[in-house]
């Protein structure tokens, strides 16, 4: 990770901004006001060579001795103004010199400014006396008792002060002893740098380096703390390595007050045809378990010899229980089911070679009473190629085939739950080869209003198992193959008309779809089931022409499926402002191959799917999604969302998600104020504040079948104007009866850096649904 940007770090822009103004050009092409205009805009040239202009009540020299300017003088070259009462040049001497309110400034907002700046032009050495300056991207400045230039490549500042508070009296203040500036080297080097909170001194160093500008520099990054249920209080202080300018490492030593010390460590590299992260953590001696403990993250890519591509993405912890203790460390959708992933694969104008390892770390709970989690296969290997290629007469054909060797994950079988399951009598699962063909030809005939695509596919598999088969019609067997021909028919329109909704132009959409699958029966009962399952049933797998992922299940069918969708669009554009749509399956004949080889389905039609969005008002955002049953006369799923947001940090949502006999839950996000006036009424010119605000935000998901919170974060935050201060709690299961409690506290220093434990910034980004950071823009549209 790269190194944050420091507020000393920005210190340097005041520097370069006087080494530019002062160019000796400046000087060069002095002449009264109105005797010349500006150089057009978009004209050509470095700032140095563009010229300059000067307004003045006087202007007065001599040749070969000087010129002065007196008066409300204001010279201008390029972006740079400068003022001042007086300004001279002393041409033997090649000095400038300006006094009385001298200020410099920017297009963009910096400016620096004092009683009196002395320069020898060419040399550029001179002095500032007792400047201040105000950065405006961080809206951030400070004061100097002297700013000393010595060539345009060094500059060096005594007595410095940074913040972005009222600077008469501020609450926070960095302040610098003293600070060498070497533009040459991009290096700045601080002394007696002390950071006060409230007159508290909460960080000091006597010295320090930082960089000049974005390029990255070895150092010492801000201390994070953290604090939570499992591990206690831990301090962390990371170290950056700049290695080289193609490669970083940061090191990390943690202090666990349970635990003990630990390392962790990130190395990322950059080469021309190679790039990767390698992320390691180590806990030697953990005091909690006695055990070491430990991750380890890749994710590697690159191209071999041949345009021979490479992909290495893992994940391996120390023990079933890591994902509890050190959640951070493992970046994971499913932080216990852990894929390690490599693939190599190769392209031949439209053919894709490819092979694969994927090998699977399942975190099953200690605790035996919870449910036994059923883990992936491994495949040990898979090796395959496939392609889609246009042929004569306007067809296309689709092709893949695959080998694949299926092997439980390591330690899977050793599970005593596994092995209660097979001592009761239960067969344990297959394992061994597959080879698999999946072939089609269609017809595309696409235009820009309507489409029409007829297909003949065909997917065929060869098992060559380790155990024979324990039931059904191949029992005893440990060789088995099908082969299943499938066709379809795929048609969808597009119709249009231009409206007026409540006197706003619109274009409003009608989407009928048609898909008609036949698929023939073939009897797959007691075959393997390595790669297959169900589809969740939703709008987009209800035009799928298989009810089942994967190779190894193929449903018979013999049905259409029809849907509906209209959308009302932003005439000027093109923005979707309201959607609905409706979609069913009609089944003309029962389909055979169930889920998990169980009962037939025998329903003529499918469930109904209903599902809308509406995003009429800017504040308002709604969506659904509602599946109904025929045969039970009621709503089976549904899944119902509102959100509201609003100007100066108010958004609320709430969801509402329903599947019947499986999960009830009810979701609550919200960022709000408190008390206190709006931010944009808090900063005023400089950064100065007028009164801090109050603000809350979080979330709560509330699961009703099992009547406990299974997840909540709830913050308090504190904005001054120039600091936000925010406390934040979250609560997470990790099973039935367990749960890790974290605590978060930050101080975020507008214009400098952060300072917290357990990043609550971005825990809320991450939880809560258009959460906006108290320093973003109180106007801006929420994040989606």
């Amino acid at each position: 990770m790269a190194p944050p940007v420091s507020g000393v770090r920005r210190l340097c822009a005041g520097a370069l901004l006087v080494a530019v103004a002062w160019a000796p050009a400046a000087w060069a092409q002095v002449r009264p006001a109105g005797a010349a205009s500006a150089p057009a805009a978009g004209s050509s040239g470095s700032l140095k060579d563009q010229p300059v202009h000067v307004e003045a009540d006087a202007i007065e020299g001599r040749p070969d001795q000087g010129v002065t300017a007196t008066g409300d003088v204001k010279l201008r070259q390029g972006p740079m103004t400068l003022t001042a009462d007086r300004v001279s040049y002393d041409q033997p001497t090649d000095t400038a010199r300006g006094s009385g309110n001298v200020r410099l400034a920017t297009d963009d907002g910096n400016w620096l400014s004092g009683p009196e700046v002395q320069i020898a032009v060419h040399q550029f050495e001179g002095f500032f006396s007792s400047p201040e300056y105000f950065i405006a991207p961080t809206r951030a400045g400070g004061r100097a008792s002297r700013w000393d230039f010595h060539g345009r490549d060094h500059a060096e500042a005594r007595d410095l002060t940074y913040t972005s508070c009222n600077r008469d009296d501020p609450e926070w203040l960095l302040t610098a002893d003293h600070v060498e500036l070497d533009f040459e080297k991009n290096e700045g080097r601080a002394r007696g740098a002390v950071l006060r909170f409230y007159d508290v001194p909460i960080l000091a160093a006597p010295t320090f380096t930082f960089p000049l500008s974005d390029d990255r520099k070895s150092g010492w990054l801000p201390p994070s703390p953290t604090l939570d249920s499992k591990g206690g209080f831990q301090f962390a202080m990371p170290y950056y390595w700049n290695i080289a300018p193609n490669r970083d490492m940061t090191l990390v030593p943690v202090i666990s007050a349970k635990r003990g010390v630990g390392l962790e460590s990130e190395f990322r590299y950059l080469q021309p045809a190679h790039e990767g992260i390698v992320r390691l953590h180590s806990l030697p001696n953990d005091a909690l378990t006695g055990d070491s403990r430990g991750a380890l993250r890749l994710l590697l890519e690159g191209a071999l010899p041949g345009d021979t591509l490479y992909k290495l993405d893992g994940l391996r912890v120390s023990d079933n229980d890591y994902w509890k203790d050190f959640p951070r460390n493992v970046a994971s959708l499913t932080p216990r089911l852990l894929g390690t992933d490599l693939t190599i694969s190769r392209h031949f104008e439209r053919w894709t070679p490819y092979a694969r390892i994927k090998t699977w770390q399942v975190l099953q709970d200690s605790d035996l009473s919870e449910p036994l989690l059923v883990a992936p296969y491994d495949r040990l290997p898979q090796v395959g190629v496939r392609t889609v290629q246009p042929i004569p007469g306007g067809l296309q054909f689709g092709f893949e085939t695959e080998y694949n060797r299926f092997a439980n994950p390591h330690g899977y079988m050793g599970d005593p739950r596994v092995q209660e399951l097979i001592a009761a009598g239960v067969a344990p699962r297959a394992t061994g080869e597959r080879v698999h063909a999946l072939g089609s030809v269609s017809w595309p005939y696409l235009t820009p209003g309507w489409s029409f695509v007829p297909k003949f596919g065909v997917n065929a598999a060869s098992y060559q198992l380790d155990q024979p088969i324990a039931n059904g019609p191949y029992q005893g067997q440990t060789k088995v193959s099908r082969a299943i021909p499938s066709f379809s028919l795929d048609s969808a329109w597009t119709f249009e008309r231009d409206a007026d909704w409540f006197g706003r132009d619109v274009r409003q959409t009608l989407e009928p779809r048609v898909l008609y699958v036949r698929t023939a029966y073939r009897q797959q009962a007691g075959l393997p089931n390595f790669d297959s399952a169900v589809r969740d049933f939703n709008v987009d797998s209800i035009y799928t022409e298989n009810a089942f992922s994967g190779v190894d299940r193929v449903s018979d069918a013999n049905q259409v499926t029809a849907g509906v969708t209209t959308r009302v669009l932003d005439a000027q554009t093109g923005a979707e402002n309201v959607r609905l749509g409706i979609a069913q399956r009609v089944l003309f004949s029962d389909q055979r191959v169930a889920p998990d080889d169980g009962d037939t389905i025998t329903q003529s039609v499918s469930d109904v799917l209903l599902f809308g969005s509406s995003n009429l008002s800017k504040r308002w955002y709604l969506d659904a999604a509602l599946q109904y049953s025929h045969d039970l006369r009621r709503m089976v799923r549904s899944v119902v969302g509102a959100r509201y947001t609003a100007p100066d940090y108010r958004t609320v949502g709430l969801a509402y998600r329903y599947k019947a006999g499986e999960t009830e839950q009810v979701d609550f996000s919200w960022q709000w104020p408190l008390y206190g006036p709006a931010r944009r009424e808090r900063l005023s010119g400089t950064g100065t504040s007028c009164g801090g605000g109050w603000y809350t935000a979080g979330r709560v998901n509330y699961s009703m079948l099992e009547s406990r919170v299974t997840e909540a974060v709830a913050a308090v935050e504190y904005d001054s104007g120039c600091w936000v201060g925010r406390v934040l709690a979250r609560r997470q299961s990790t099973s039935t009866r367990e749960a890790t409690t974290q605590v978060g506290l930050e101080v975020e220093f507008v214009g400098l850096s952060r300072l917290g434990t357990n990043n609550p910034t971005k825990v809320l980004k991450d939880n809560i649904p258009g959460y906006r950071p108290l320093r973003d823009d109180p106007d801006a549209p929420a994040a989606p």
